[in-house]
């Protein structure tokens, strides 16, 4: 769905207060799932990314790119499967993880952004050794890692020369030789935590966190951190939204100072989410009829602000 001329305006007048607020500082986005397969809303999300970057805010995209990595196993004759919504990983896949994370989906967001007049870099986990993991414990789930270490340097290099880095989620093993596959949403916030983001917002395939997956309007406009464990064990916090939502509260609990899950299906879903966090104590409205349109902000207690 598009943006009437009036809705644009509104939403340009409701985020200046917001735009001033977070200029110079750091803002952390995470971009995956089926809001990257349409090309003409991608191509939206990337401008958009640009022009928080023209304003003063210094963005950092982090991406996932999950239906393209079973889109390329399935080719393979490989079946996806997936264990609380972490991707089963053995050594073939991980190599077309790599593959398609950094070699293909990077690189094309990298375009993206310079047809849409930014500067942009592309990085990843092996870079500089900037994600160190060891095997996840728990369930098998082949060479997924858990993060041990976060070196933010080439994140701060790229954005000290004006570029807007964009980092796929792969990370060098802890013992070496291995290569680890580590969930977009779970790196996400802690590269925003390292980076003491202001703002960490998640693009999601839906409004945010629904208490009733088929009803819209069941949005929980805030949750706190402490809440997570209680949605998850009462399923209305279940399969992919597991590591987005933990994902966020752990930005948050290691120094993050705002996480938000929004609709990345809705346009300009970005500056929405600079409006939605004055207008969610009195109910999100953008100005249109659209009961997909809404954001979850998460925080401990409230955020850190």
């Amino acid at each position: 769905m598009g943006c009437s001329d009036e809705l644009r305006s509104q939403i340009l007048i409701e985020a200046l207060p917001y735009i001033q607020k977070y200029n110079e500082k750091i803002v952390v986005i995470k971009y995956g799932g089926h809001a990257m397969l349409d090309e003409d809303l991608k191509k939206a999300v990337m401008k958009d990314i640009v022009l928080l970057s023209l304003v003063g805010m210094k963005v950092v995209l982090v991406h996932g790119g999950g239906p393209e990595i079973s889109d390329m196993l399935a080719r393979l004759g490989k079946q996806s499967e997936f264990i609380d919504g972490l991707r089963v990983t053995d050594e073939e896949t991980a190599e077309i993880v790599q593959m398609v994370l950094c070699g293909k989906i990077s690189k094309q967001l990298c375009q993206l952004i310079g047809d849409a007049g930014g500067k942009a870099i592309s990085l990843s986990g092996l870079d500089g050794r900037m994600f160190t993991a060891r095997k996840l414990a728990g369930d098998d789930l082949g060479l997924v890692g858990e993060l041990t270490h976060i070196d933010p340097a080439p994140i701060k290099l790229a954005l000290s020369g004006g570029y807007i880095p964009i980092v796929s989620t792969v990370a060098c093993g802890e013992e070496g030789g291995v290569t680890y596959n580590i969930n977009a949403d779970t790196a996400a916030g802690r590269i925003a935590a390292s980076l003491s983001a202001d703002c960490f917002i998640t693009l999601s395939d839906v409004p945010g966190v629904l208490r009733d997956l088929n009803d819209p309007k069941s949005l929980i406009p805030e949750i706190r951190s402490d809440e997570i464990d209680s949605l998850i064990k009462s399923n209305i916090v279940t399969g992919g939204m597991i590591p987005k939502v933990t994902g966020l509260a752990d930005a948050i609990e290691r120094g993050a100072k705002s996480a938000s899950i929004v609709n990345g299906r809705m346009p300009h879903a970005l500056m929405l989410a600079l409006v939605s966090r004055a207008a969610a104590a009195k109910g999100f409205n953008t100005g249109q009829e659209d009961e997909d349109s809404g954001t979850t902000i998460l925080g401990s207690l409230k955020d850190n602000e």
